[in-house]
């Protein structure tokens, strides 16, 4: 039985690892924006219309886990810089779909990548040495409205890479000169 004091200390390790992903994930974000001008939540958007094809904010909003509401604000900015058409449907006048312009395209093709490289390769390589599918902390709490399950969210597994690492939460161009 898991004493009192050992529950802290995991609840503890779990915040400090949440910690660590939001703070490098949030250092990352900056350096993304300053190479291609985007955030990576409009990024984001992008991607799930270049996958999804001429899709609704509904479908959208779906695929990248936010809100509608969300969603609208952020293909409002993409349209107003020319990255996406918005176009009512041939069929159903009352449905409004999205799709890339070229300029959507482009920019796409010369986006860094929306993770680290060196957090990416350490998760791929501790997700192959896993065979639980689902981590004991995304089962613990149950999957996020809107949550798909072909994208499992692995607070612990990210968290183990994040642990390897050590607290890695220098800007990407610092971490390139340490290399």
């Amino acid at each position: 039985m898991i004493s009192d004091q050992q529950r802290r200390r995991e609840f503890l390790d779990v915040l400090v690892a949440l910690r660590q992903i939001i703070r490098a994930t949030d250092l990352h974000s900056k350096h993304v924006m300053k190479v291609c001008g985007l955030t990576v939540p409009q990024l984001v958007v992008l991607l799930a219309i270049e996958e999804l094809g001429a899709v609704t904010v509904k479908e959208i909003s779906r695929h990248v886990s936010l809100s509608q509401a969300t969603v609208t604000t952020i293909l409002n900015r993409l349209e107003g810089r020319g990255f996406i058409e918005r176009a009512r449907n041939a069929d159903d006048k009352r449905v409004v779909n999205s799709r890339l312009t070229d300029k959507g395209l482009a920019v796409l093709s010369d986006t860094p990548p929306l993770m680290d490289g060196e957090f990416m390769q350490r998760y791929e390589r501790l997700r192959s040495e896993r065979t639980q599918p689902y981590p004991r902390i995304t089962a613990a709490r149950g999957p996020p409205d809107g949550y798909r399950r072909s994208r499992p969210q692995t607070a612990d597994r990210i968290g183990s890479v994040f642990r390897e690492l050590g607290d890695k939460t220098a800007p990407p161009e610092q971490v390139a000169n340490r290399q």
